[in-house]
């Protein structure tokens, strides 16, 4: 009994060492976010210092949860876009309070749960071909890869070309190192490679801030300021305001709202849940997601707990593959991100410290793992190598999980659609589930009326 309502008490012989050190490489790939979240969602109005607590609490017990209850090595977190979308395209460009924006989130919960318990959630995950989940591990791995070459300054934009080469500043040298670093403990096989990683580039990049404090600054780079801080979430907890659902002149602006986060964070998830189970090669035989149901389920409920708590949408976060690059296999890795998150409310000057051009080695690096799952994609196969590659380049390039997704199952579905109908014998037939021809007429709808 006790098992089934805790799958973690399940495991057998587990590397508990190995757990905790993947759990500490996750946290510190994801540490960004408790001081990003705070910066954008701020800009709403929100007091800066409530929103650190906010993030770090809603993360650690997002974390928890799916350990506990789906025994997974991913973590949560505010997602990234979601809460930039949040802050700059819901509260300042519709001009509606922040408090309505997190009601909208908290709804969105709601109907996530509703969905998870349904099995709808999970439905969707089954359904996509063994193909596109390994070209959604790739398409991820490229897409992470990208925003380690950013962050650090490797890439960077261009007004004529979109995007292109950075000057080799000393970020970019520290994180090269740091790829350069992991690489050679990976070849040695000695354990922990990724965060040897992290842990040099930081060093590095605290200590060039020691001797060249103003260079350091314009790089983005800065010193702890002190060790000890913690602020109440007083401020942003538990202040929805659900006035505009009963309200005739704002409930169509709010459902917009809604349904807006409901598609980005389901697919983003989905995506999320795919690529790093693939590469961690959790996929059973029939290529599902062990425990899927229970993950898309604890999504939901930190998305619902975090915006009672104050904060934009939580969802899965794609550096849970840079833990599972580590040996993370269980939930204990996602426990060790969690417990990490609680103490970085009260150590939070430390981790906010910890600059891009650290993180982006293991980013980077786990990009370079991720994108082996080419190899297992039938790129001889058109009708299979053509959606998949589409799902692989979009994903990076329009800067989304979500969107990449969205264009490889439109692309399996009409392709394999028309070629069923006019050309293939009865025998040469693609199978298409009935699945993938439904969310292929819900993006259709998605394009055409949300954008």
């Amino acid at each position: 009994m006790k098992e089934r309502l805790l799958p973690i008490l399940t495991n057998k012989n587990v590397n508990i060492k190995r757990e905790m050190a993947a759990g500490l490489t996750t946290f510190l790939t994801m540490a960004y976010i408790i001081a990003v979240n705070p910066n954008i969602l701020s800009a709403t109005g929100m007091p800066a210092g409530a929103l650190v607590t906010a993030t770090c609490l809603s993360a650690a017990l997002g974390c928890i949860l799916m350990g506990l209850f789906a025994n997974l090595p991913f973590a949560l977190a505010s997602g990234m876009g979601l809460n930039a979308f949040f802050a700059f395209s819901v509260v300042l460009g519709m001009n509606i309070s922040w408090e309505m924006a997190l009601t909208a989130v908290f709804i969105e919960g709601i109907i996530f749960i509703l969905l998870s318990l349904f099995k709808i959630r999970e439905a969707v995950v089954n359904a996509i071909p063994m193909n596109m989940k390994h070209a959604v591990t790739a398409g991820i791995g490229i897409f992470i890869a990208f925003i380690g070459l950013v962050g650090c300054g490797l890439v960077i934009k261009d007004d004529a070309t979109l995007v292109t080469m950075g000057e080799f500043t000393p970020a970019v040298i520290i994180a090269l190192l740091g790829v350069v670093v992991i690489a050679v403990c990976d070849k040695k096989n000695i354990k922990g490679s990724i965060l040897f990683g992290i842990l040099t580039s930081t060093l590095l990049a605290w200590g060039y801030a020691v001797i060249y404090p103003e260079s350091a600054s314009n790089l983005g780079i800065y010193l702890p300021e002190g060790i000890f801080k913690f602020e109440s979430i007083a401020p942003i907890a538990g202040k929805l305001d659900f006035s505009h659902i009963i309200n005739s002149e704002t409930v169509g602006k709010f459902i917009i709202v809604v349904c807006t986060f409901l598609f980005v964070d389901f697919f983003d998830t989905v995506g999320t849940l795919v690529g790093v189970a693939s590469r961690a090669n959790m996929l059973d035989k029939d290529g599902k997601v062990p425990n899927v149901g229970r993950a898309l389920l604890v999504d939901a409920v930190s998305t619902t707990a975090g915006a009672a708590m104050g904060v934009s949408t939580v969802t899965t976060y794609v550096e849970s593959s840079t833990g599972v690059a580590a040996g993370g296999r269980t939930g204990y890795t996602a426990i060790t991100t969690g417990i990490l998150f609680l103490l970085a409310m009260f150590f939070s000057p430390i981790f906010i410290s910890i600059p891009a051009c650290a993180t982006a080695p293991a980013l980077i690096y786990v990009g370079y793992l991720m994108l082996g799952a080419v190899k297992n994609i039938e790129f001889d196969n058109i009708t299979e190598g053509v959606p998949a590659f589409l799902t692989i380049i979009t994903m990076a390039l329009t800067y989304s999980i979500g969107d990449g997704l969205t264009v490889g199952i439109l692309a399996y579905v009409i392709i394999n659609v028309i070629y069923n109908l006019i050309f293939a014998k009865k025998e040469d037939k693609c199978k298409v589930s009935g699945v993938m021809i439904f969310l292929a007429i819900v993006f259709i709808v998605k394009i055409a009326f949300l954008g």
